[in-house]
């Protein structure tokens, strides 16, 4: 091997160390990008449009950056779908525990409890959510739901209005905040 080769070997090697840093904090950036172009076409008013944008919104909410916490996502969502959910708790509790900036788990975990009419535990995390993503229309969505369960009705109000802020053509969410506003037209809140 010639003195060329052996200095360029490990000079190549840090290039691509660099690439690869380059790379792995890009998508970052991109990600962002993309929410916030997804973002403006949940207003748009064809169900067709937003209904794309609200899937590749979850989609991309559903990716912590790690394989590792991504099959912990996974393995509690499998075990809510399947009725599970003190599983679906102890996987989102490694998920949090493990991964705590990542958005997604705190809601999922609230999600979990919400079905165990554990709605203390799960307003706790839906704050936590909420605090790592203001934009989550899920979590606002599932506030308000917890609001009008506890017949809080008008703290569901404000949270179901919060959640049409974000996604304004949802028809649940509409129905949501008409119903309360309906209610309130014949009660104060």
């Amino acid at each position: 091997m010639s003195r060329k080769t052996k200095i360029c070997t490990p000079v190549v090697a840090a290039i691509f160390v660099l690439l690869g840093l380059f790379v792995q904090l890009m998508p970052a950036g991109a990600q962002d990008t993309s929410l916030d172009l997804l973002f403006d076409e949940l207003k748009k008013p064809d169900a067709a449009i937003w209904s794309q944008a609200e899937k590749k919104i979850w989609e991309l909410w559903s990716k912590s950056g790690s394989d590792s916490m991504d099959i912990l996502l996974e393995r509690g969502k499998l075990a809510m779908n399947a009725g599970d959910l003190p599983k679906a708790v102890e996987h989102f509790t490694a998920l949090t525990d493990h991964a705590p900036e990542f958005a997604e788990g705190w809601n999922a975990r609230a999600t979990a409890f919400f079905m165990m009419h554990e709605y203390g535990l799960s307003v706790h995390d839906i704050e936590i959510t909420l605090r790592l993503n203001p934009r989550h229309f899920g979590a606002l969505s599932g506030l308000g739901m917890i609001y009008e369960t506890l017949d809080l009705p008008k703290d569901a109000l404000k949270a179901f209005r919060a959640a049409l802020a974000v996604h304004p053509n949802r028809p649940d969410l509409l129905e949501a905040v008409k119903r309360l506003e309906d209610k309130a037209a014949g009660t104060l809140l």
